[in-house]
């Protein structure tokens, strides 16, 4: 698959006014995003749990696990994201949970995201 870089903000969800821009390599195999710990303590973004993790070169690690709200360029909007806390100088990662919430998917032919129609199981009770 190709790489492509996204610009996103990422702000504290309790105070707006504490926000970052920063290039993501958009990574569609990883469920969560990924942002070093450093950045993400800048803007006092708080873990609210911890997640075990399998890193791409088949390592596990268990990281810090939070709430940002996101702003990808080229999109509308500002929604809160799941955010694992990355080790300090870790690529920047938009991972599949973030693409979902903005209902995107990667085009990695066009290095875009393009807008899919989200899908919701369930099923309609009749009386």
């Amino acid at each position: 698959m190709g790489m492509f870089k996204k610009r996103v903000k990422i702000h504290n969800m309790s105070n707006g006014d504490l926000y970052f821009e920063h290039d993501f390599w958009v990574d569609t195999g990883a469920l969560y995003s990924f942002i070093p710990e450093d950045w993400l303590n800048k803007i006092k973004v708080e873990p609210s749990d911890t997640r075990n993790l399998i890193l791409a070169d088949g390592r596990t690690d268990k990281r810090l696990f939070g709430f940002a709200n996101f702003e990808i360029e080229g999109l509308k909007g500002s929604i809160p994201c799941p955010v694992i806390f990355a080790p300090k100088k870790s690529f920047f990662l938009l991972g599949a949970t973030a693409l979902e919430n903005f209902a995107v998917m990667a085009d990695p032919v066009n290095k875009d995201l393009k807008s899919i129609l989200s899908i919701i199981a369930g099923f309609i009770i009749q009386k």
